[in-house]
């Protein structure tokens, strides 16, 4: 059985890959390789596909890895119907109960107009005192 996977090349920290066709209970790396169909660089997302080769060993029974079949699928290649993409994982909290937006509303302390408003009245005791000392001051 053939499958169609990337091969990893270029230097550290800056990969390119080789889409081949290959053997597929050999090693991407064994060197072993049936044809070479594309290259793509993933910094720079740039990809070239030779398409008829790769629908070929398509049409002849070739499975693309997940990856691969993510890539042709996103440059229009046709997928056989038996090739099955994967499916889209979904984000999960571990502790989603401990999340801030799961966290019970806490209702703001309403303010209460009786503390308020002894507050205000020894500012007006003041302001009443003040004319009385000035009286006596004048006397």
């Amino acid at each position: 059985m053939l499958a169609i996977r990337m091969q990893r090349n270029g230097r550290t920290h800056y990969p390119t890959y080789r889409i081949v066709v290959q053997e597929a209970q050999r090693h991407p790396l064994s060197g072993r390789v049936v044809a070479e169909v594309g290259n793509y660089n993933p910094d720079t997302k740039a990809l070239t596909l030779d398409k008829k080769a790769v629908e070929k060993y398509l049409k002849n029974g070739a499975q693309p890895s997940t990856r691969v079949a993510f890539i042709l699928k996103k440059n229009g290649v046709k997928l056989p119907d038996w090739v099955k993409l994967a499916p889209k994982k979904s984000v999960k909290a571990k502790h989603a109960d401990k999340l801030r937006k799961n966290q019970p509303k806490e209702e703001a302390p309403a303010e209460e107009p009786a503390v308020e408003a002894p507050a205000e009245a020894p500012a007006e005791e003041a302001k009443a005192e003040e004319p009385a000392a000035s009286s006596e001051a004048e006397a």
